[in-house]
């Protein structure tokens, strides 16, 4: 037998394993690394973060990405180069935090890696008849795994579109396994570049799970090509010292991707500083101040937030809803969305153990445990919802 296989046929079989789950958003904020001890799979799966770190990535690394990101038309070479360049570099930030966390390299079973999404094209966006639903993360896993010497899992949203989904949001499998709870309306709202959530209802028969538009994408894009030395609004400053100009909000909110119905994805190939351009031509708001912009981009998000969340609770009493992502720490978009939702009581993903910032990167090292050790009759469609599958492409290290 072939020693890799031997070690996955071991690692497969063991009670729990220690995986490093990667996420690298669309925000291009850094690489979030977070070792979690798993224990079981399925509805059995027990989760333990412990240690999460995220590494900011240099300018030079964001320039490079931006080259090829969100764009129809690219240098193919550059894409060709990236690939492995991703990986090696995220293999060096991996090792320097094994490093510092005193852990050796043997004594973790496996990588998953989310990989760095270069363009996202659902059929609902792109539009041609013969093509289906696509997307590209690159980083190769090979790399990853030869430069870590640990077996990696990586390309986990090809099986999801293969068997006729979007690829996106991949939160349900996780958010459904580890954080159902019968008898408790739940949502895990995550509000990265992109916003998505999930709904677990208390009797779990109907989960949804779906992006709802733009989170801190368009927000963090504007402020960018404003400033020269800021990748964010910082605690909503900016925002908070303008005035919401309605006539561009009702431009923002005029488009098809808001009245389709659930599930649906979406990316900064739509929601980008071109579609903030048409918005303020067609309203005629060209002459608003910074201010006034990002004061109405933060409701933006917030109104479609609520919206798509509104379209999911209905009629019910009381939703628990757990927030995660970049978008947390914004006080006035998280005042904007609380103030429509008066069903739901507000918590942080902490309160329910897992780091609002690492949630992502905990669910595909989620999605890795369940590659090697579940079974996707895990996920059971007839009450559920959830589409039966096992994903992940396995790269071995030699």
């Amino acid at each position: 037998m072939n020693p890799n296989i031997k070690r996955l046929y071991d690692i497969a079989n063991k009670p729990n394993r220690i995986i490093i789950g990667l996420m690298s958003g669309t925000s291009l904020d850094g690489l979030d690394i977070a070792l979690c001890n798993i224990k079981g799979n399925g509805l059995n799966t027990v989760l333990e973060l412990l240690h999460f770190e995220t590494i900011p990535y240099t300018k030079d690394f964001k320039n490079e990405i931006k080259t090829i990101f969100s764009k129809k038309n690219i240098d193919l070479e550059k894409l060709c180069l990236l690939n492995p360049w991703v990986s090696i570099l995220q293999a060096e930030m991996i090792n320097s935090c094994l490093q510092k966390w005193n852990i050796k390299n043997e004594h973790v079973d496996l990588i998953a890696s989310h990989g760095q999404t270069i363009y996202h094209a659902p059929k609902r966006l792109h539009r041609q008849q013969k093509f289906g639903n696509a997307t590209l993360q690159i980083g190769d896993g090979d790399h990853l795994a030869v430069a870590t010497g640990i077996i990696t899992i990586s390309d986990f949203r090809q099986k999801n579109i293969a068997i006729g989904g979007e690829g996106a949001p991949l939160a349900i499998y996780g958010d459904y396994l580890l954080f159902s709870k019968r008898g408790e309306h739940r949502i895990l709202l995550n509000i990265g570049g992109i916003a998505n959530f999930t709904f677990l209802p208390n009797k779990q028969e109907e989960v949804v799970c779906t992006d709802t538009g733009p989170g801190n994408t368009l927000m963090d894009n504007y402020i960018q090509n404003k400033f020269s030395d800021k990748f964010f609004d910082k605690d909503a400053v900016i925002a908070k010292s303008g005035n919401v100009n309605f006539d561009l909000l009702a431009a923002l909110k005029d488009n098809i991707f808001f009245e389709q119905n659930f599930p649906k994805t979406t990316g900064p190939e739509l929601f980008n500083l071109d579609y903030l351009k048409k918005a303020t031509q067609k309203s005629n708001t060209e002459y608003l101040s910074i201010e006034d912009t990002m004061a109405t981009l933060n409701k933006f998000s917030a109104d479609t937030i609520s919206s798509e969340i509104n379209k999911c609770i209905k009629e019910k009493i009381e939703v628990n809803l757990f927030v995660s992502g970049g978008g947390a720490h914004n006080p006035l978009l998280m005042e904007n969305i609380k103030h429509q939702l008066p069903k739901c009581n507000f918590l942080s993903s902490a309160a329910i153990g897992i780091d609002p910032d690492a949630k992502e990167a905990v669910l595909f090292a989620f999605l890795a445990n369940e590659c090697v050790g579940g079974n996707a009759s895990s996920f059971e469609k007839e009450t559920s919802g959830i589409q039966a599958v096992s994903m992940g492409k396995i790269s071995f290290p030699n």
